[in-house]
């Protein structure tokens, strides 16, 4: 098949193949409650802190998490990318990463996900230090690597199809989700024949396709305008409302993270390390409208305060 065109190729889509051992998670996802939610967040939610007093987290609180990394050093070489990262999402938590470019975002992301291993520290999921992490999760990458040549219930039912499942049933689950995802009568187009965020979104249907109750998302709207930027957000909003899945999402944007998260974690430059955990106050459902809000406006200050520090050195003491 042409999505197979030897290693080097497949490796850029390894993100998306299954685990092939059974990790299965509860069948009927409808049975966890907004109270349920409400209570895995307020268990693994640190309270407000300032960037000297944010502690790592217990060991406990790994085992609590739907995923989480403990004490994680990441190495390229000679390359520190991560040092000592800690960091823990609860089942059905919304959690946004920032921090300054080239801090180890994506790299923390990756090592959740089994793409790179850690030099030291564990990865956790589902309350167990794991090394075999290659499908346990699903990473929807930075670009939306979706095969030109497919059309879009084709790209959507990828994972599946690398995993050796049933195509056609596949196919059937895909095009009946198309409304949700905004694709309605787009399931036989290609990708060059749609805007930047209908790619988006046929994107993210193959990462829900893939069944796993964890989304990495690595700036899933970073490459969009402004407009169509706000619209997604609003769109994820309520799908992760709907769908009930956990979701770590980095992003360069601090009101998309104070919009969409329960919680935003700040990380430092290069080596990366989460040097504060803030809590969301801003009550759900949310709308675009709460950025004027004094109490979004002063927690983008403080995160804002926060990435300045870090950023600063960077460019030589300019603030």
């Amino acid at each position: 098949m042409r999505w197979d065109n030897g290693p080097a190729h497949f490796r850029a889509y390894a993100f998306l193949v299954p685990s092939h051992e059974d990790h299965s998670e509860p069948a009927d996802r409808s049975q966890r409650t907004l109270k349920s939610r409400r209570l895995a967040r307020s268990r693994m939610t640190q309270p407000l802190a300032t960037v000297s007093s944010v502690s790592q987290p217990a060991e406990s609180t790994f085992a609590a998490a739907q995923v989480a990394a403990g004490d994680v050093s990441v190495r390229f070489g000679d390359l520190l990318a991560v040092e000592r990262a800690s960091l823990a999402v609860g089942a059905g938590e919304f959690v946004a990463l920032v921090g300054p470019s080239g801090c180890g975002k994506s790299t923390l992301l990756s090592a959740i996900a089994g793409l790179v291993d850690p030099a030291e520290g564990d990865i956790w999921i589902l309350g167990q230090p794991e090394t075999n992490r290659l499908g346990r999760t699903a990473l929807m990458p930075q670009r939306d690597a979706l095969l030109p040549w497919r059309t879009v219930l084709d790209n959507a039912i990828l994972g599946v199809e690398v995993a050796g499942g049933d195509r056609c049933a596949a196919r059937e689950r895909a095009r009946d989700l198309l409304p949700r995802f905004g694709l309605d009568g787009f399931g036989d187009s290609y990708p060059g024949e749609l805007s930047g965020g209908m790619r988006q979104r046929a994107a993210f249907l193959r990462t829900v396709l893939t069944d796993r109750e964890t989304l990495l998302l690595d700036e899933p709207f970073g490459a969009l305008d402004a407009l169509t930027r706000r619209s997604m957000q609003e769109w994820l909003l309520g799908l992760w409302e709907e769908l009930g899945r956990t979701i770590l999402m980095v992003t360069h944007d601090v009101e998309e993270a104070l919009l969409l998260a329960d919680r935003v974690a700040v990380m430092t430059a290069r080596p990366g390390r989460v040097k504060l955990v803030e809590r969301v106050d801003l009550p759900r459902p949310r709308h675009s409208d709460m950025i004027a809000d004094p109490a979004f406006v002063t927690q983008k200050s403080r995160l804002l305060a926060a990435l300045r520090d870090e950023v600063a050195p960077m460019l030589g003491g300019i603030r």
